[in-house]
């Protein structure tokens, strides 16, 4: 399961049951929940061996570039 994927689902189960405190709760006050969890979620999926998709590019990136650096170094 992608990491997108993974946040997402986990999004929508939260979503799904803070809708029962949002009707008890001002929509402002649920945002706020929302803005100060999901982060901590990402948090704990980054700490199982998951990471974004944007950070895995950007991380294969420059090993990528590393790699081939070496590889210039080492014909000269």
């Amino acid at each position: 399961m992608k990491d997108k994927d993974l946040t997402e689902a986990l999004k929508n189960i939260i979503e799904k049951e803070l809708k029962i405190f949002s009707k008890l709760i001002p929509k402002d006050a649920v945002k706020n929940i929302e803005d100060s969890i999901f982060p901590q979620i990402e948090k704990i999926v980054e700490q199982s061996g998951y990471v974004k998709k944007t950070k895995y590019e950007n991380l294969k990136r420059i090993i990528d570039n590393l790699e081939e650096r070496i590889s210039d170094l080492e014909k000269n």
